[in-house]
């Protein structure tokens, strides 16, 4: 059947908006490998590298240790624990990055992502900054968004809506760049926010992070996954691109 030039202009723009991302949606970006633990061609080509390689620790030691808490282990191409262990940090310290990884939470799991971590402390928590991971539905945290998944955790809330349920997988992105800082769950924007800012500051002066001086002002630091709960986390595809 003829169609009119009308008639096809408006089917264009409707094609146009459905393909579209919504807003505060990640775009497609790069192509992601159908292997896990692996890098495409193009991520390579970009500056990509792998923080786990699905056979091996490497890369790992526990918190204010040279060595990985025997918890932590490798499990069917992910790193796990299946119990409340210590902290883990990279070996590597990172300033400016884009990170990604995949996490899966057993019911009522609680466990973080900590960045520009430093070992000043007795605990990463108290330097660096945290974005949740959680089961919303399962753990009480989930009750209020500033601890639910997604949020940098006790300063920013992340909307509702966007995380899959536990025992399933969701992909995390987190971008520090500067003091520009940016959560992403499931292709989603979670939260946004500038380290340093007056509503930075006077977030955490209202928070439990008011008692030590040096909270996410570090520039550089260590990467971190919080072990300290119960429960079992299994983590995958963990990739950084260090930003200029």
């Amino acid at each position: 059947m003829l169609r009119s030039p009308l008639r096809l202009a408006a089917l264009s723009i409707a094609l146009l908006l459905c393909t579209s991302p919504a807003h505060g949606q990640q775009p497609a970006g790069r192509p992601r490998s159908n292997a896990n633990n692996t890098l495409t061609d193009a991520e390579r080509a970009a500056g990509w590298r792998l923080l786990f390689d699905g056979s091996t620790t490497n890369g790992w030691r526990g918190y204010k240790s040279q060595t990985l808490p025997p918890a932590w282990h490798v499990e069917d191409g992910t790193l796990t624990k299946n119990t409340g262990t210590d902290d883990i940090i990279t070996t590597d310290k990172f300033a400016n990055f884009e990170l990604d990884l995949d996490w899966q939470l057993a019911p009522k799991g609680n466990a973080g992502v900590f960045y520009r971590g430093t070992e000043e402390y007795d605990h990463i928590y108290w330097s660096a900054p945290e974005y949740q991971l959680l089961d919303d539905k399962g753990h009480a945290d989930g009750k209020d968004r500033k601890t639910a998944a997604g949020a940098a955790y006790a300063l920013y809330r992340s909307p509702a809506g966007h995380l899959h349920a536990a025992g399933e997988w969701n992909h995390t992105r987190i971008v520090v760049n500067g003091n520009h800082v940016e959560h992403w769950l499931n292709g989603h924007e979670m939260v946004a926010y500038t380290l340093g800012s007056p509503d930075w500051r006077a977030r955490v002066k209202k928070s439990k992070f008011v008692d030590y001086p040096n909270y996410g002002k570090a520039t550089t630091g260590y990467i971190g996954i919080q072990g300290d709960h119960d429960g079992a986390l299994s983590l995958r595809n963990i990739k950084i691109k260090v930003l200029p």
